[in-house]
């Protein structure tokens, strides 16, 4: 019953996002074919927006819901792994016409054939976690 106020939360960006037409596979398209700046505004404001959050997290000291403090980490030298990391999320994203968060978004609105895309980014994610420790970090 505590986590209430976070499933209220995720509700309302949910419906944020389809009203922003974030969960538009159209929306996405038009990205990818640098036909309309859309999607690239709303890239850009939540990126400013999460500018501005970790920057007052930091100097107000906020801890997390457990109460302890959040630590971020060091900055990466190696640029070769953002290209690599960026290039699959980048081609996901094309080929599936949805990133992480809408994909729910898109469950949520009755698509079910986006579950199919869960299903991959999930057991993605797993088997990340188990080839985690051989890789290159």
């Amino acid at each position: 019953m505590k986590y209430i106020k976070f499933l209220a939360l995720g509700v309302v960006f949910g419906i944020i996002m389809a009203k922003a037409q974030v969960i538009s596979w159209y929306r996405i398209y038009e990205m990818f074919r640098f036909e309309s700046f859309h999607m690239y505004g709303v890239i850009g404001s939540a990126l400013v927006l999460g500018i501005i959050f970790i920057q007052f997290s930091k100097r107000k000291g906020i801890k997390s819901l457990s109460g302890q403090p959040i630590l971020l980490a060091e900055k990466q030298k190696s640029i070769l792994r953002y290209l690599i990391g960026g290039i699959i999320f980048g081609l996901g994203w094309a080929l599936s016409g949805a990133c992480p968060g809408p994909m729910f978004v898109l469950l949520g609105f009755g698509y079910a054939p986006i579950l199919i895309v869960i299903i991959g980014a999930l057991l993605g994610t797993f088997l990340y976690g188990l080839v985690r420790q051989k890789l290159p970090h």
